[in-house]
């Protein structure tokens, strides 16, 4: 099963909003077949795996598979992986964990035993659930994965007193995130930082022969500015998708505008940032997105992170000390004011980037509830 998951594994940012799976068909002791489901619309873990069996001149008729979510019982872009086991005979089946997808959901398991097949679940099923934690959010609470990314200095400024901020991490951090926004649905970003940096927000990979596994989604949250017509994000909205959440205070004329050159535009129902907030990501969910990227500026990330929205924290910390009680750090708002309404996270990952260091976090299964005023 470990095998299995770091098979599955290869499929991040390129199956979504599919859950990454891996399957292994394993006979005596040995592995005769191995695969995981690589690309959206794409065959399956499980029956790459049987292809894999079958070129390998092995056959499946009594093997065991072990497969990191439960096999897929219905019609969608592929036909249901359990018939393609049923077909080939294969003996047993062992799952890490059920798929909650209403589609799924049991039936898998159950069409599997209605044909005699033996099955057994709950194996690694603590880092099944975390690996797939995104698509399990998507699935269950109908909403995406929230990623909050920043870069600090050791002492956790985000730019000088003087508002100077490029660069403080080194270009092997900076080559890393590019990495994950090409594996993320959508880049988010407040008006803030739309001013400050006029940032163009894609994936930019090291080598022309890598190609991102998405294009993700542009999103601006804005509350009572938008973006100006010069900006890159606007210029570029024709060629990469650009989403404009706007609040109840932005006049419709300006936006009509925008969208002639482009841009979407999502109006809340409300003013309020948190409630903004909620209803975005409820929206995104609607449009399937699986996972989403904070990209600053402190006010936003204060808004997520106030209103329990963000599941994951990537900081990378740069070998440089700025210093100055006016040095911004990289939340704002009014933040929690005492220890226990903290918000509480579990360290997930430690890596060293050349002189730069990359943390990154989960939100705490134990976090005590969120703070749920206004900014």
């Amino acid at each position: 099963m470990r095998q299995a998951l770091n098979l599955a594994r290869q499929g991040l940012g390129f199956v979504e909003p599919n859950p990454m799976v891996g399957c292994l068909l394993v006979r005596d002791g040995a592995v005769i077949g191995q695969g995981y489901h690589e690309s959206y619309g794409g065959p399956h873990a499980e029956v790459n795996a049987l292809e894999s069996c079958r070129r390998a001149n092995h056959d499946p008729n009594g093997a065991t598979a072990y497969v990191t979510l439960e096999p897929c019982c219905h019609f969608g872009k592929t036909p249901p992986c359990t018939r393609a086991l049923i077909e080939a005979g294969v003996a047993r089946v062992v799952v890490a964990m059920a798929d909650p997808f209403s589609e799924v959901n049991g039936g898998g398991l159950a069409e599997l035993n209605a044909a005699g097949i033996e099955t057994a679940t709950g194996i690694l099923e603590d880092q099944a659930r975390e690996l797939n934690a995104a698509y399990l959010k998507r699935v269950t609470a109908k909403k995406p994965w929230c990623i909050a990314k920043w870069a600090m200095t050791v002492d956790g400024r985000i730019a000088t007193t003087l508002g100077q901020s490029q660069w403080i991490t080194g270009e092997t951090s900076r080559a890393d995130v590019h990495r994950l926004r090409a594996r993320c649905d959508a880049i988010v970003v407040g008006m803030q930082t739309v001013i400050a940096d006029d940032p163009l927000l894609t994936a930019r990979l090291a080598t022309n022969n890598t190609k991102a596994q998405r294009t993700a989604t542009r999103i601006v949250f804005c509350t009572q500015r938008l973006p100006p017509i010069e900006s890159k994000l606007v210029q570029s909205a024709k060629q990469i998708p650009l989403l404009l959440i706007v609040s109840m205070a932005i006049e419709n004329a300006r936006l009509e505008q925008l969208e002639t050159l482009g841009a979407t535009v999502y109006r809340c129902h409300s003013s309020d940032r948190l409630q903004m907030v909620s209803e975005a990501m409820e929206y995104l969910g609607s449009l399937g997105m699986t996972n989403v990227m904070l990209e600053g500026g402190g006010e936003l990330i204060s808004s997520f992170v106030n209103s329990g929205e963000v599941d994951e924290y990537h900081v990378y910390i740069g070998a440089k000390v700025f210093g100055g009680r006016t040095a911004p750090g990289p939340i704002g708002g009014t933040g929690f004011p005492t220890l226990d309404e903290a918000a509480a996270v579990q360290l997930i990952s430690l890596d060293r980037m050349d002189q730069d260091v990359k943390l990154v976090y989960r939100k705490s299964r134990q976090e005590a509830p969120t703070d749920k005023r206004s900014q």
